[in-house]
């Protein structure tokens, strides 16, 4: 086993136990308390990709609602970037956002476990998120100041806000943020930088155990694939080495909702549970114990999954009864969410299975039954579908609707 200064981060111990033949040495692995690692004094962490995909993702979704000035080609820009190195094109109000190569298209439905042989998927998923953004400005825009209602779309009130919906009552921005979440922040972090086809691939098992960085870098290439699945959570935390300080607080994605699943008793912990996970697998890293860190990586695929299970049932539920109080724009707004973390669930992981916990006909079926009560859309929807759906997600998790509804 490698010994570095790294382990000066880590507390270890060794348990000695003896047998007739000889004496065997077992190292235990404990992780520290903040997800901070050195080598020779300098930090080994390093997720700045996943800052600038968050950082652009929340500009999309925030100017998809910016009637006044946003335009079809520059949302579609926020997604692509593919005039990026300082091209014509500047469509972020930041100027590091619009001279980096990164975008949030090329890392949805990426991964190397779910997508490296089915590119016909892939693009189709790509391509939905730009279905909803060109409809936001072909359908949405033009009725700004019309009010919405059953086959028109425009403006409903919901409280002190309004709500912007389709001719079926679906708010595209919602779509195109709660959607991501699972086609970009999860699916990269589970199905691609946890991956041990990533985290092992070519010699990065014999680098890491012979402490090999990466070129010009401080971090193994292993190291930085764990820090990379890390970002995708916590990369816009104010404090990314204690992130739970501030959780919910720092980005509309998983961050906020890992807060809003821990918030409510039924959960309490889970934050923590996936924090912790993501530490000591990064320590078992360090340490060269692959058997450890598969099983943190593993802890963080089924926790990360049931948060969003837990947000579409929850959505589902509340949209049910705003329907039956014929509250629609709260409805709408609720039942919009419920689409995208039903979208979402594509991308989850269970580690009993390496594959999602509801299959793709499963989800589509869900987003088609949403639909399906009438040719008007969620102006249509029986509470009791949504019911049902939630019902048939929870089945699928270790947690009841009456729980996730809370």
């Amino acid at each position: 086993m490698k010994k570095t200064a790294l382990f000066l981060l880590i507390s270890s111990f060794f348990a000695v136990s003896c047998s007739d033949d000889d004496n065997e040495v077992n190292p235990t692995v404990e992780a520290p308390a903040t997800y901070s690692f050195e080598r020779n004094g300098t930090s080994t962490v390093s997720f700045s990709g996943q800052t600038t995909r968050i950082a652009m993702a929340e500009e999309l979704t925030s100017d998809l609602k910016n009637f006044e000035s946003a335009t079809k080609e520059a949302l579609l820009e926020m997604y692509r970037n593919e005039t990026a190195d300082g091209g014509d094109a500047n469509p972020f109000s930041k100027a590091e956002l619009n001279e980096s190569t990164k975008s949030v298209k090329s890392k949805t439905a990426a991964s190397k476990d779910y997508f490296s042989a089915n590119a016909t998927e892939s693009a189709e998923i790509k391509a939905d998120f730009e279905t909803w953004i060109n409809a936001q400005i072909d359908e949405v825009f033009p009725n700004e100041n019309t009010a919405a209602s059953a086959g028109v779309a425009g403006q409903i009130a919901d409280g002190n806000s309004t709500r912007y919906v389709n001719a079926k009552g679906l708010e595209y921005n919602q779509l195109v943020g709660k959607s991501l979440i699972g086609a970009l922040m999860t699916d990269q972090a589970l199905n691609n930088y946890l991956s041990t086809a990533v985290l092992d691939e070519a010699d990065n098992r014999t680098e890491n155990d012979n402490d090999v960085v990466a070129d010009g870098k401080n971090y193994t290439t292993m190291e930085h694939k764990w820090d990379e699945a890390y970002g995708y959570l916590y990369g816009a935390s104010a404090d990314a080495a204690n992130p739970n300080a501030t959780i919910g607080d720092d980005d509309s994605f998983l961050n906020k909702y890992i807060a809003r699943v821990d918030g409510d008793s039924d959960f309490a912990g889970i934050a923590d549970e996936i924090f912790d996970a993501f530490k000591l697998g990064r320590a078992a890293i360090v340490a060269g114990d692959y058997d450890l860190r598969d099983a943190q990586a593993d802890i963080i695929r089924e926790k990360v999954s049931e948060i969003i299970a837990v947000r579409a049932v929850y959505y589902l539920e509340a949209g049910a009864d705003a329907i039956s109080s014929e509250s629609y724009g709260t409805a709408f707004h609720d039942l919009s969410e419920a689409y995208g973390f039903i979208y979402s669930l594509r991308f989850t992981r269970n580690p009993a299975t390496d594959a999602p916990y509801l299959s793709k006909e499963e989800v589509d079926g869900f987003l088609a039954a949403m639909l399906a009560d009438g040719e008007n859309g969620l102006w249509d929807v029986k509470p009791e579908t949504l019911t049902t759906i939630s019902a048939a997600i929870a089945a699928k998790f270790n947690f009841t609707v009456a729980q996730a509804a809370s």
